[in-house]
């Protein structure tokens, strides 16, 4: 397993509080009906996995450990979604049986794990034959804003070098498709969507949080404590973040690359 960069901070957990089906899982959406059972792996604070819940018969969320299925599960309660089953689990080595689910489903999840090709097998392990595997994943590299502030080109490579030495891949987006057919699914639907914040309100949230999140989350502690950044370098790029957010001409754009694969 790889370690998880970003942790579960408040300030990593107010993005991605605000996941949805339809802003994160829209390519998979007009394939799920109501009788299905699906598969939600690392469902974090459980926004999408509840959205889920209103959309199928039933959903069983994953995460690496109880504390972090705990979100999931108090946001479950707070909804009062009874159709909600909870499993820590390793992706790379799950502990359902074969053909279990009709949709296994994992959003930014494959760029954080160790072994991305053998988390897709065993994806298509337990999915039903015939059922859908769904993965969507940023890609960092790909990742556009202006203006052009060398402070947020400075976050970029600190994230892209904190993630690859916690064992992942940032830049998975565009690597999902050679993953799935590495994988050996053969039937497999490659597609891609995006984030965009350009609007005042838009910005302030994104950047707010960045702001934050570099000097607070998991994510700062690791490269201060790694020696890929000082704290003053840290600020620097927070203020950055924060005069990002302030510029009426501020543009900010996340691809993210998909796959739907049959079992």
């Amino acid at each position: 397993m790889a370690v998880y960069t970003h942790g579960h901070h408040d300030s990593v957990l107010r993005s991605h509080n605000v996941r949805t089906v339809s802003n994160s899982a829209d390519y998979l959406a007009g394939h799920l009906t109501a009788g299905m059972h699906l598969l939600d792996i690392g469902a974090g604070p459980g926004t999408i996995t509840a959205d889920f819940a209103t959309r199928v018969a039933r959903v069983t969320a994953t995460e690496i450990d109880e504390a972090a299925l705990s979100l999931s599960r108090a946001l479950a309660a707070e909804r009062a979604a009874e159709n909600i089953d909870f499993s820590v689990e390793d992706v790379h080595a799950l502990s359902f049986t074969d053909d279990s689910f009709d949709v296994v489903h994992a959003h930014q999840v494959l760029q954080h794990v160790g072994d991305p090709v053998q988390a897709l097998r065993e994806m298509r392990r337990v999915a039903r034959p015939g059922g859908i595997v769904a993965a969507r994943d940023a890609d960092y590299a790909g990742f556009i804003w202006f203006p052009l502030l060398p402070e947020l080109d400075e976050w970029l490579g600190l994230y892209r070098a904190a993630a690859r030495a916690n064992g992942g891949e940032p830049d998975a987006g565009r690597r999902l498709l050679s993953w799935a057919r590495a994988a050996g699914f053969t039937e497999i639907t490659a597609t891609a969507s995006s984030w965009c914040y350009a609007a005042p309100e838009e910005r302030e949230w994104w950047g707010g949080m960045w702001a934050d999140r570099i000097l607070e989350s998991a994510l700062a502690g690791q490269l201060v404590r790694d020696g890929f950044a000082t704290r003053e370098q840290l600020q620097r790029i927070s203020d950055a973040w924060r005069a990002w957010a302030d510029d009426g001409d501020g543009w900010y754009l996340i691809p993210h690359g998909e796959i739907l694969c049959r079992a």
